[in-house]
C-alpha cells in the first residue's frame, strides 16, 4: 500500500489545524467580531475591564446602565442577539398607555420624570394654573396609578360634577356650555367668580355689575346684548338732552362708551349720518350740542343762523344776491351747504 511521504503528511496536518482554527465559531455570535484580548487576558477568561466602546454597538452605557454586570442584559454568550429596546429588560408598568419610547419621559440616570409639563404640552394639554399642582391620578384615575390612559381634553372630562353642582349661578338651568374656559381662567389657581366675556365685553361700568342685574331670569341665554334691555329707563328719563323727544337711537354705544359714568358722550356718527361737526370747518367751533340744537327738548331742530357771521342777516343777503329764492333760514342753509362748506 502506498504511503504519503512524511513531509506531505505533516503539511496536511498543519493545514487542517489552520483551517479548523479559521472556521471555529465565535462563542459570542457571528456579528460580534472583535479581538478577544479587548476583554480577556491570558491568565483566564474572567473579564477585569471592558476595553472597548459599547456605544459602537448602537447602545451607549450611561447612567444606571454603566454600573450593570454584562449578564444583566446578556443572559447568553451570543451578545449580538441581545435586544436593544427598553422592553427587552424592563416591564412596561404603564401597560402601553404612554407608548414604547421610555426615553421620551425617563433618562438612564433615574426613573423620575423631570419635565411632566413639557410632555403634557407636547400632547396638546399644558398644565397651567391649578392643573400644574394636580396629582396625575386626579385626571388619569385607575387602580394602578402608573397607567396613564389618554383622556379627552374637554373640561367635561374632569369637571362635569363641578358644573352640575354649581348653583351661583346654576350652570345647568342657565344653559351654560361645558367649555369652562369660556368663563374661567385656566391660569388661575381656583375657579374664582368667572368672567363671561364671550358675547358682551364686561368692561368699564359693566365690569362691576352683578350677573343678576342683567340676567333677570334663570336662563342666562335670555339676556339681550342690546343696551335698551337694561338702560331703557335711563334713556327715557334723560332730559338734557331729551333722548326720547329728540329721536335719539336706543343704541347707547353710539354716544357713550363703557366707562364708569355716562359722560362725556360723543355722537361720532354725526359726521356720517347728519352733518360734519368732528371734522371739516365746524371741528372745534362748538362746545355743546345746544350751540346748534337750540331747543334741547327736540334735537331734530337745529340752527345755522345763530352762529358766527350768519347772525348778520343783511350781510348774508348781500352775499347771496345771485341766489334765486334765497331766504334767511337754517333749513335753507343746510339745503345748499349739507357739508358745511362755503
Amino acid at each position: 500500500m502506498y504511503r504519503l511521504p512524511q513531509y506531505l503528511t505533516l503539511f496536511l496536518i498543519l493545514l487542517a489545524v489552520q483551517v479548523g482554527a479559521q472556521t471555529k465559531t465565535n462563542p459570542h455570535g457571528k456579528g460580534f467580531a472583535m479581538d478577544c484580548a479587548d476583554c480577556h487576558n491570558s491568565g483566564g477568561w474572567d473579564i477585569e475591564k471592558l476595553n472597548w466602546d459599547h456605544a459602537s454597538t448602537g447602545v451607549e452605557l450611561t447612567g444606571q446602565h454603566e454600573k450593570l454586570d454584562c449578564e444583566a442584559c446578556h443572559n447568553q454568550l451570543h451578545f449580538d442577539e441581545a435586544a436593544s429596546t427598553c422592553q427587552s429588560c424592563h416591564s412596561d408598568v404603564h401597560e402601553g398607555t404612554v407608548g414604547e419610547d421610555c426615553m421620551r419621559c425617563h433618562t438612564t440616570a433615574f426613573w423620575l420624570v423631570s419635565d411632566v409639563q413639557g410632555i403634557h404640552e407636547e400632547n396638546g394639554f399644558p398644565l397651567d394654573g391649578a392643573h400644574f399642582t394636580a396629582a396625575c391620578t386626579e385626571c388619569h384615575g385607575r387602580a394602578n396609578e402608573l397607567v396613564f390612559e389618554r383622556i379627552g381634553m374637554d373640561c367635561s372630562q374632569c369637571h362635569t360634577l363641578d358644573f352640575q353642582a354649581t348653583t351661583q349661578p346654576n350652570h345647568t338651568v342657565a344653559g351654560f356650555g361645558m367649555d369652562c374656559s369660556s368663563c374661567h381662567d385656566p391660569l388661575a389657581r381656583d375657579w374664582g367668580g368667572g368672567s363671561f366675556h364671550l358675547f358682551f365685553p364686561l368692561e368699564g361700568g359693566h365690569s362691576g355689575v352683578s350677573c343678576a342685574q342683567c340676567h333677570t331670569t334663570a336662563n342666562y341665554s335670555d339676556a339681550s346684548p342690546e343696551c335698551v334691555s337694561c338702560h331703557l329707563t335711563d334713556f327715557n328719563a334723560t332730559t338734557s338732552p331729551n333722548h326720547a323727544q329728540s329721536g335719539f337711537p336706543t343704541d347707547c354705544s353710539l354716544c357713550h362708551d363703557n366707562n364708569i359714568s355716562w359722560a362725556p358722550a360723543s355722537f361720532t356718527i354725526h359726521d356720517a349720518e347728519y352733518f360734519p361737526i368732528y371734522s371739516g370747518k365746524h371741528q372745534g367751533e362748538w362746545s355743546s350740542c345746544t350751540d346748534c340744537h337750540t331747543n334741547p327738548s327736540n334735537f331734530s331742530l337745529f340752527s345755522c343762523i345763530d352762529c358766527h357771521e350768519h347772525s348778520d342777516q343783511a350781510d348774508l343777503a348781500d352775499e347771496h344776491n345771485d341766489v334765486s329764492g334765497y331766504i334767511f333760514q337754517s333749513t335753507a342753509c343746510f339745503q345748499c351747504h349739507p357739508n358745511g362748506n362755503g
